[in-house]
């Protein structure tokens, strides 16, 4: 991976533990429980980490500094839309 488009990001679920094992860039991770609540933040997550929730369902990676611009916090419940770009 060698970025992410602002506004972009990438949701794995199921997911609950993620690395950035050969990545070349940081990120940051939400991880969220079933509805969509914001279960625990990691932003700026730097190449060859682990970061883990295991009361996670999923997990969305971001650009990193996206956490802070945005000011999600613990307990949020995120809203998603797909935009499909062939």
């Amino acid at each position: 991976m060698g970025s992410l488009e602002s506004g972009s990001g990438l949701w794995i679920a199921p997911c609950e533990a993620i690395h950035t094992f050969g990545m070349k860039m940081s990120i940051d991770a939400i991880f969220l429980d079933r509805e969509h609540r914001v279960k625990k933040l990691k932003a700026d997550l730097r190449p060859f980490r682990i970061a883990i929730c295991l009361r996670a369902c999923s997990v969305l990676e971001l650009e990193a500094g996206t956490i802070l611009r945005t000011g999600t916090k613990v307990g949020d419940c995120l809203l998603f839309q797909a935009a499909w770009q062939p």
